[in-house]
């Protein structure tokens, strides 16, 4: 028989010859006989396809999951693609990758985060972008590979525009002096002079600050974009590091009174309190790199040399502080004028003419 069930697990066994005169023995790994022979005829016509239409061999999920996080291995966002990599496998298990419709992914989509102690909210469009980022680059990667014939197409949801949150510098010195703790006050000055990140920030070591060179470096391990950059220090950073480094051992920030382990972030209590008692709203930690942004392009600073200091990988990043800078167009504006150079007794603007009621 083509299919047989194990004495002892109850399981159903298959065994068969393929059309090309091998030997095919597996386990259907179910008890149920009328499974057992649909597992049988499905694998049983699939070999059939392949050796008499040259059709590739299904490939199932976990294969193509394996692969692709193999090929990821050592990228900065690993363990982003492999939290979505487990979401995915979760919902098409055991499924061919070529059997994967676009219906299929987009229906499969979280629809909420779920937390601990208050209800669940429901994902941005950002959020769901990610997700279906993984997938279509897995799945592109199965096109490459040959696993399948064509990728479904995605949908890209609509996400906020780009925030740009900043303060001029009044602002900020209040801030920062309504902050409770020296370690913040250090933290956030040298945030929002350097552009630093957060990550960068509490992860810098004393060995990458050069003092009398008036520079810091951010490794390619530490940095977002995997590219190791040099931070210059204006007088206010260089002043904070210079203190700091007196008593410094692994990490240039840590917590006053602490044991000098890795700050992972910085106190949102700390910060609330002090945007509270200035009186903003709505300013996180990374509004520090928008603000240092932002001040740059309003003094001149170009873009290309704002993208090189910031460490961002493409142009585009930048683009949303262009607005922010001095109009190169403005010294164009008199291009048009026609009133101030006409005669004297015609520069009076003509009397508005009054309408009856």
């Amino acid at each position: 028989m083509s299919i047989r069930k194990d004495k002892t697990s109850g399981i159903w066994q298959v065994d068969f010859r393929a059309p090309g005169g091998e030997r095919v023995r597996c386990s259907a790994e179910t008890i149920d006989r009328r499974a057992a022979q649909e597992y049988h005829d499905k694998l049983k016509a699939s070999l059939w396809r392949q050796d008499k239409l040259g059709e590739a061999p299904d490939r199932e999920f976990e294969e193509a999951a394996v692969r692709f996080l193999r090929e990821c291995a050592g990228q900065r966002d690993y363990a982003t693609k492999l939290r979505h990599v487990a979401f995915w496998r979760e919902k098409f298990a055991g499924r061919p990758v070529r059997s994967l419709t676009s219906d299929d992914i987009v229906d499969a989509l979280p629809t909420h985060r779920i937390h601990q102690k208050k209800a669940p909210t429901p994902l941005t469009g950002a959020t769901l972008n990610r997700y279906i980022a993984t997938i279509r680059r897995m799945l592109n990667l199965c096109v490459e590979w040959g696993w399948m014939d064509k990728a479904p197409n995605l949908p890209a949801y609509q996400e906020p525009d780009v925030r740009v949150r900043w303060e001029p510098p009044e602002v900020i010195t209040e801030l920062i002096r309504a902050m409770t703790m020296p370690w913040m006050q250090d933290a956030a000055l040298v945030a929002v002079t350097t552009g630093m990140r957060e990550s960068e920030l509490f992860g810098l070591p004393p060995s990458h600050v050069d003092l009398p060179q008036r520079n810091a470096w951010i490794t390619h391990a530490l940095a977002k974009s995997g590219r190791a950059r040099s931070v210059p220090l204006n007088d206010d950073a260089y002043a904070v590091l210079e203190r700091r480094l007196r008593t410094a051992d692994r990490w240039v920030f840590t917590r006053d009174g602490g044991d000098g382990i890795l700050i992972q972030e910085h106190d949102k209590r700390i910060l609330k309190r002090a945007c509270d008692a200035v009186g903003i709203e709505d300013f996180h930690w990374h509004d520090f790199r928008h603000t240092w942004a932002s001040w740059h392009v309003q003094r001149g600073t170009p873009l290309m040399v704002l993208k090189e200091l910031g460490g961002w990988e493409k142009i585009e990043m930048v683009q949303k502080y262009a607005h922010l800078a001095p109009s190169h167009v403005a010294a164009h504006a008199n291009t048009v004028n026609f009133w101030s150079r006409s005669e004297p007794e015609t520069q009076t603007p003509p009397a508005r003419v009054a309408l009856s009621a």
